[in-house]
């Protein structure tokens, strides 16, 4: 007998599992999809926002496919070997019991003043639309590299020793510094063809001592003022940035600052002057530092014009005169030097204090058949000015206007920018400017993301309709997502972070979550909505659906706090974390956390209350309430 009804009692297990497997198989399943189609926007990002969080998209998806096949496999199986016994309801769960005496009068009284429910939430919605409007904007969060990189720009025409001295000097005042550990700077281009750094840029990097032994008080941007303060240098404009990043931007765009304006033109004097005209305005803008106009001009040039006359008088030839000048001052190769298998060419040319000296240049003994004359007997020696370097793109002649932005949000000091010269400057046919640098990187990415996200939209709504295969349901679960999105504003704007493309990302994260969880509510409250039918038939009335909703969103309480509460200790510690690459995690976090607490108080005491309204509406117009089938 016990035997049978051991049987019995399997056999009722197992049907009432297979019941439930049956019936939340295919929510699950969309659910999935749903929330892998909410990463499509990340998966089409392209360039350097793409490669950074395609690693992100493709491991969420990954795992949430996997947890989708232990679903709906593996979590049945092990239900029938551990759901032995006798089961327990619910309600005598304490914990359960105790949320629940707070949640059930507070949703039954949601129910009774809908209206002033809804109107609560519709007024904090547009007051999180209010704060998004007032949120600055970049690209990507600055991440702390831990080092730092100084790179001013010295006059053009700035000689070699004065270079080398000014390195000294620099380096000699931020080794002063004591949170600094190491400094090694260089003057001009090094023996690479990707750097082709004129003579008068020095590169210094700066490492920087662990921040457990820094002065108290002192952070990294108080840290960066007190050096720039330290080296203000006559005719020396200073630049602070970090070695990874500013390689990353002259590699991308060509940019060593957060922005750069980009002028393009046939004339480089003309190009010269506007440059100057647009450096005088961004410099009255707030936020705007290190600002830095590449000068089209300045350069001195050696001009040396053989005398055809000379030649003749004193019986030399003019490639005589190119030898002398070439071993002088250029340098030729005597000879080599064998060291194994490797061979190094030997050079010769005069001193750099000779070659630095005009009268000494002047001076310069040629030998001819009469004996040796100075070379200015032979030549018109004299110094004139051009372009220390001239820059092309795209078969134009470019100009630069270099800044970065401190104390303020790139997007708005760009934007007050970009108005400001379109007011003040007026540039002559053919010529023409961009905006380059993050701000380019970030208009990229906002393009695709407001293409994109409405498109994911229409899907995932498509999703929901054959999910339920009721409207009014896709409505009610597309309606967490302005809820969640609220929380997220909340969040974001209270920590006092901007928009960029990581809390764009977190968003996007967020999308899936709350939509997840709605649905997973709809199918609680369906449920209720088929017992009530089940046992009362069409006799029912507005007290009956109210009841049966609150039932069906109080069995939603448990699995909602659990999700809540799951989230929140994932993600919450992130906001207190130190290290790399912390200033990347936490704009994606933020957006989710804050969203996940609106989100279930959307799908807590919102959700209900539109289910409510709707099933109302069917019964006093319809005389009945239409239900998909179970």
């Amino acid at each position: 007998m016990a035997t049978k009804n051991a049987s019995t009692d399997r056999e009722r297990r197992l049907a009432v599992i297979e019941a439930a497997a049956r019936q939340v198989g295919m929510p699950v399943f969309n659910s999935i999809l749903i929330i892998g189609i909410s990463f499509l926007p990340v998966f089409l990002l392209t360039g350097q926002e793409g490669r950074l969080f395609h690693p992100l998209a493709w491991t969420k998806t990954w795992v949430m496919i996997s947890s989708m096949l232990l679903t709906i496999t593996w979590v049945p199986v092990l239900m029938t070997f551990f759901m032995k016994g006798r089961m327990r309801p619910e309600m005598q769960n304490p914990v359960s019991r105790f949320f629940v005496k707070i949640y059930e009068p507070v949703l039954r009284w949601c129910l009774r003043h809908h209206k002033t429910t809804l109107g609560l939430n519709l007024l904090a919605l547009l007051f999180s639309l209010v704060l998004w409007s007032r949120l600055g904007r970049e690209f990507m969060p600055p991440l702390n590299e831990g080092t730092l990189l100084f790179m001013p720009v010295a006059l053009p025409d700035a000689s070699y020793a004065e270079m080398k001295r000014l390195l000294q000097i620099q380096d000699k005042i931020i080794a002063s510094v004591p949170e600094v550990s190491h400094v090694l700077g260089k003057a001009g281009r090094i023996a690479s063809a990707t750097d082709p750094a004129p003579m008068n840029m020095i590169e210094t990097i700066i490492q920087l001592k662990p921040k457990s032994q820094w002065r108290k008080g002192v952070t990294r941007d108080s840290l960066i003022r007190e050096l720039n303060r330290k080296l203000q240098i006559p005719g020396v404009t200073n630049g602070w940035t970090q070695p990874i990043i500013n390689r990353i931007n002259m590699l991308n765009k060509g940019i060593r600052t957060d922005v750069g304006v980009k002028l393009f033109g046939t004339q480089l004097d003309t190009l010269y002057r506007i440059e100057q005209h647009i450096a005088d305005v961004l410099q009255h803008i707030p936020g705007v530092v290190d600002l830095y106009s590449e000068p089209l001009s300045g350069g001195k040039f050696l001009d040396i014009t053989i005398r055809k006359e000379a030649l003749g008088r004193y019986g030399i030839s003019e490639e005589t005169i190119n030898q002398v000048i070439e071993y002088a001052l250029g340098g030729a190769s005597v000879s080599q030097m064998v060291m194994g298998r490797e061979r190094f060419s030997i050079n010769v040319r005069l001193a750099q204090d000779w070659r630095d000296n005009l009268d000494k240049i002047k001076q310069l003994p040629v030998q001819t058949p009469h004996g040796p004359v100075p070379l200015q007997a032979l030549a018109r020696i004299e110094l004139s000015e051009g372009p220390a370097m001239i820059n092309s793109e795209n078969a134009l002649l470019r100009g630069t206007v270099l800044f970065n932005v401190r104390g303020r949000d790139v997007g708005s000091v760009v934007e007050e920018a970009i108005r400001k010269v379109r007011q003040s400057v007026q540039l002559p046919s053919g010529y023409f400017l961009e905006w380059s640098g993050e701000w380019e990187n970030q208009m990229h990415a906002k393009r695709t993301l407001q293409l994109i996200i409405p498109l994911v939209l229409l899907l995932i709504g498509i999703l929901l309709y054959f999910t339920f295969n009721n409207w009014q349901h896709t409505l009610n679960v597309l309606l967490t997502v302005p809820f969640g999105l609220m929380g997220g504003i909340f969040m974001v704007y209270a920590w006092g972070a901007h928009l960029s493309v990581a809390v764009a990302v977190g968003f996007i994260a967020l999308f899936g979550l709350v939509i997840e969880t709605g649905v997973v509510m709809i199918i609680y409250l369906d449920e209720a909505m088929h017992r009530m039918i089940r046992e009362r038939g069409q006799d029912i009335d507005e007290t009956a659906v109210e009841h049966f909703v609150i039932e069906g969103a109080v069995r939603r309480l448990r699995p909602k706090l659990m999700t809540v509460w799951i989230a929140l200790l994932g993600l919450v510690p992130v906001l207190w974390s130190t290290g790399t690459g912390v200033e990347l995690m936490r704009p994606i976090a933020l957006p989710m956390i804050g969203g996940v607490i609106t989100s279930a108080i959307c799908v807590l005491l919102v959700m209900p209350v539109v289910y409510h309204m709707f099933k109302v509406h069917e019964l006093k117009h319809h005389g009945r309430i239409r239900l998909p089938e179970a």
